[in-house]
């Protein structure tokens, strides 16, 4: 059964903001204008109009120069939103989709619902005093309506930001996104919200972060939970307020289960000991079960905070590829972490050291086309400058000691020199003609395999000596490369289906200490992304720190409107 039509002259009343009414075309007005006039103020409003023309209707700016034409053209200027009927049962499904919007991290009002609710209510108000109804009104209407709905699905295909005016080396490409068979798509079925949906990531991650949000709102809508909190630190078996305080606030975070019966709540009892333990691996910290200072900094986050750090993180993941391939990898620098995925299971994952924030590690996407065990390390300048050169100047033996060799320039016929025999004291960063090469070895600084990817940053994963480090929670402190917990296992799953290797030959190459370059007979994908909140396999919300100070940034962007308006 048709569902009733709604009449353009209440749609007004469907926007979000409004109220919601669905009545009756009347009939009395329906023979004051024809569709057939409605195409043609459109065909006039888009006359002559290109990919390169500005367009300003009703105060609003028309984004979608690119394709508005085209699009136009190609129905021959037949409006999409008013049916031959003069209904606008797709329009209204339009503007619940945009009201929607939310559900995203988009802001509704981005999407000229100022614009089309003034419009209606005129047609409205014209309506009501009997006056006819001008066919310009109605074409006026249609075209923001288009526009608003390639504005909405470009946002939701690649996001609202532009990367690259936030990060000036993005090279990822989300891939072409298909919005004119989508717009086709939905006035054609009437299933706005379904052709809208297929424009969004499809990724699991983006799904169950969006999911998420949902569950956080609801949080919100119940009154969060209390911030501010200032006590001292609490340990197991403590007993007081404070503690009565701090199960309320996880009882709130959904942390701590609300059905397990509780004796006495003011009692730092084993079942809160979990709690916090649970909440604690959850945002990035030690999970000792005791509540010091850091924990406590993460429990006076309000839920409003965390809403906006959950939009900030699903706009990232509108930045990504339409489509990750079979088999990639995937470093989370806010998470220190990478996994290596395989028809969509993450079959490895293991601890990583990410850039300094003085050296950020950069956020892009690449294919690993070759590993090189048993590396040499050629040492970059401003390592050795501000590194190396003050600890030789301490210590003439410190570049003997770790089989760093010295060349006097950076030409390929430069010779080597006896590091004893330089005056390292007169060189400075302004000042410096050498090149330093570490020998493949126990103290190298790359590890025994290297791992390389065609970028612009002159980054590429690696092993490390000191494995110590990684015992360390927040790992922020190299150089900007990507320092590896465990480089073999990643090697032995780039080399998988490789007739070439097997583990077994790779380990004794190891082994061996000779430098040897591997070249991959199949790239696989590298993606190094900065995600401050994601959802885990098993559903978990997760949030981190934000190491590199790039959440306020596109939180700024993102709260910018787009006034649609010259």
């Amino acid at each position: 059964m048709r569902k009733q039509p709604t009449p353009i002259f209440f749609l007004f009343l469907l926007i979000p903001f409004f109220l919601v009414a669905a009545f009756l075309f009347a009939p009395s007005y329906a023979t004051a204008f024809s569709v057939p006039q409605v195409q043609a103020s459109i065909d006039n409003r888009l006359d002559g109009q290109s990919a390169d023309s500005s367009l300003v209707i009703q105060g609003v700016s028309i984004s979608g120069m690119q394709m508005i034409p085209l699009a136009y053209r190609s129905r021959a200027y037949m409006p999409f939103w008013i049916d031959d009927q003069l209904y606008l049962d797709a329009a209204s499904a339009l503007i619940e989709a945009i009201g929607r919007a939310g559900d995203d991290g988009l802001l509704p009002a981005d999407y000229h619902l100022i614009a089309v609710s003034r419009l209606l209510a005129e047609l409205a108000q014209a309506r009501t005093a009997g006056h006819g109804v001008s066919p310009d009104r109605l074409a006026d209407l249609d075209l923001i309506l288009t526009d608003a709905f390639l504005l909405l699905g470009t946002h939701l295909s690649i996001g609202k930001v532009n990367p690259k005016t936030l990060l000036a080396r993005w090279t990822v490409d989300p891939g072409q996104v298909a919005l004119l068979p989508a717009l086709i798509q939905a006035v054609e079925t009437g299933d706005v919200a379904a052709a809208l949906s297929a424009l969004r990531p499809s990724h699991k991650g983006y799904i169950a972060l969006r999911k998420e949000l949902a569950q956080l709102r609801k949080i919100a809508e119940y009154g969060g939970w209390s911030t501010h909190q200032d006590f001292p630190v609490l340990r197991p078996g403590d007993r007081g307020q404070e503690v009565e305080g701090l199960r309320r606030r996880l009882l709130a975070g959904w942390d701590l289960d609300p059905y397990v019966q509780v004796n006495d709540p003011q009692r730092f009892d084993s079942g809160l000991v979990e709690a916090v333990k649970r909440f604690q691996r959850r945002h990035g910290l030690n999970d000792d079960g005791v509540v010091g200072p850091a924990t406590m900094g993460m429990l006076n986050v309000s839920v409003e905070q965390r809403i906006r750090q959950v939009e900030i993180n699903l706009e990232r993941w509108r930045w990504l590829p339409h489509q990750l391939e079979e088999r990639y990898v995937m470093v989370n620098m806010a998470n220190f972490t990478l996994g290596a995925v395989d028809a969509d299971q993450t079959v490895l994952t293991m601890r990583v050291v990410v850039g300094r924030p003085a050296r950020r590690s950069p956020v892009f996407s690449s294919k690993i086309s070759y590993l090189v065990v048993n590396p040499y390390w050629t040492v970059p300048t401003t390592i050795a400058v501000e590194d190396i050169l003050p600890l030789v100047q301490k210590d003439a033996d410190y570049l003997t000691e770790r089989g760093i060799r010295v060349y006097s320039t950076w030409r390929a016929d430069a010779t080597e020199m006896d590091p004893t025999t330089i005056d390292w004291q007169v060189y400075h960063k302004d000042r410096f003609p050498f090149t330093l090469r570490q020998d493949p070895g126990p103290h190298n600084a790359l590890g025994r395999v290297k791992f390389m990817f065609a970028n612009a940053h002159a980054v590429y994963l690696h092993g490390t000596p000191d494995h110590t480090i990684f015992n360390q929670i927040q790992r922020d402190i190299s150089s900007g490369c990507i320092r590896l917990e465990d480089p073999l296992a990643l090697a032995y799953f780039l080399i998988e289906g490789d007739p070439r290797w097997t583990a077994h030959e790779l380990t004794k190459q190891v082994e061996s200490g000779q430098p040897l370059k591997i070249q991959l007979g199949h790239p696989v994908p590298v993606h190094l992304l900065y995600m401050t909140a994601w959802a885990d396999p098993q559903g978990i919300l997760q949030f981190r720190g934000d190491i590199y100070d790039r959440d306020p940034l596109l939180d700024k962007a993102l709260g910018q409107r787009f006034s649609g308006k010259k």
